[in-house]
């Protein structure tokens, strides 16, 4: 009787550790994936990214070459989600994806400067004062960068709303976090990068469009003279005027320069399809054609980077002048966000898109782990159904030798 006692308690004994070794391996495949889908794979996808290569003066030497270029990221509408239309789950999701995606390009890339190009926030445009500081907060946490990489913004109209709802309050309190202020000069390694306040761009004469029109024409004044001085132009109306690089400007802002609609525009994050043939309404989707011609004749720009539009776009504008529309850095707006990457000198320049992981492919994993998950569990439970038989027959099979 004692005998039996203690066969069935070393059974009951090594069925409990069967069971726990069971147990141990489901999680050890849980957490798996979850370091897989939340960690490596930005490593993995953005690790095939690279800077593009650029043309240098050829009397400096490969060191003070490499030294002259400027490695910059683009990136635009993140549209932090606000208390009133985002749901907690929405934004634990998309700004966990936006905030490992940037990191990890951070850690590999290493960028002298980053640019994000408007729409920061998705209730900027009618959130308080503490929503505002609310999301602040989460938006420092989740672009933090080191002190060697420079992080500057620019305005969109959902972080102080469309012209007809933007106020010089709002204005401030984006300016106050982020030291923004249309017609802004940003020059780095003899590369001139003009920030522009494209909300404020309706010509109607408001207090704020006027004040920012009014910047845009005095930088543009230092740029054309500066110039000039370069080329031994002599000109009186330049006379004291501050000597700025004579690098023509790169010009960043939210809203792109008037065109059409997105009917030209190609590449796999271009427009959808059945969107790209509906026409752009002025001031709202597009800036207006005298917007677009007053700063395309004030700066005379090689290189024009927008956003807005959540897609990707390339245009000429006067035959000459590329402008490239940044897409959507979150998956709320995309299944395959990007950032542009740009090697700069200020002579020439390069970019190369970068690519985050997709979504649906993220998703995908989780569904056959998930389902690999559940035909683990049956099998061992001896609880399949055909036409598992045969692999149900294999683990009894197993079980006995």
């Amino acid at each position: 009787m004692a005998m039996m006692r203690s066969d069935l308690g070393i059974m009951k004994i090594l069925h409990l550790k069967k069971r726990g070794c069971f147990l141990l391996k489901l999680l050890c495949l849980v957490v798996l994936v979850l370091i897989f889908c939340e960690f490596l794979v930005y490593y993995v996808v953005i690790f095939q990214c690279h800077w593009p290569e650029v043309k240098i003066e050829a009397h400096r030497s490969s060191k003070q070459s490499s030294a002259s270029v400027l490695k910059a990221m683009f990136l635009s509408d993140t549209h932090l989600l606000g208390e009133i239309k985002g749901h907690w789950l929405d934004k634990l999701r998309r700004e966990w994806q936006m905030e490992r995606a940037f990191q990890t390009a951070l850690s590999l890339l290493e960028p002298d400067i980053v640019f994000i190009l408007g729409d920061v926030f998705d209730e900027g445009k009618w959130s308080s004062s503490q929503a505002w500081a609310d999301d602040v907060r989460r938006f420092q946490k989740m672009f933090r960068h080191p002190v060697r990489t420079e992080l500057m913004v620019v305005v969109g109209n959902h972080d102080i709303g469309f012209h007809y709802e933007m106020t010089t309050y709002k204005l401030k309190r984006f300016a106050k976090v982020f030291n923004f202020t249309s017609g802004k000069l940003i020059t780095r390694k003899g590369v001139n990068f003009v920030m522009v306040n494209s909300v404020a761009l309706d010509g109607d004469g408001c207090a704020v469009c006027s004040r920012a029109e009014a910047k845009l024409m005095k930088l543009s004044h230092k740029l054309n003279c500066s110039q000039q001085q370069e080329q031994n132009h002599s000109n009186k109306r330049c006379s004291g005027v501050e000597q700025l690089p004579a690098s023509e400007p790169i010009l960043l802002q939210h809203y792109p320069l008037y065109r059409r609609s997105d009917a030209e525009c190609t590449g796999e994050d271009s427009a959808l399809p059945e969107e790209k043939n509906i026409p752009f309404k002025e001031k709202y989707d597009v800036l207006s054609r005298e917007a677009s011609q007053k700063l395309l004749w004030w700066f005379h720009p090689r290189l024009i980077l927008s956003g807005h539009t959540h897609s990707a776009c390339e245009v000429l504008h006067n035959g000459k002048i590329p402008e490239i529309s940044v897409p959507s850095f979150s998956w709320r707006n995309r299944n395959n966000p990007s950032f542009i990457m740009g090697s700069i000198t200020p002579t020439d320049f390069s970019l190369y898109k970068c690519f985050l992981p997709l979504e649906s492919r993220v998703v995908t994993i989780y569904c056959i782990a998930g389902a690999l998950l559940g035909v683990l569990i049956l099998a061992h439970l001896q609880l399949l159904n055909p036409p598992f038989y045969f692999a149900q027959h294999l683990i009894r099979k197993h079980k006995a030798v």
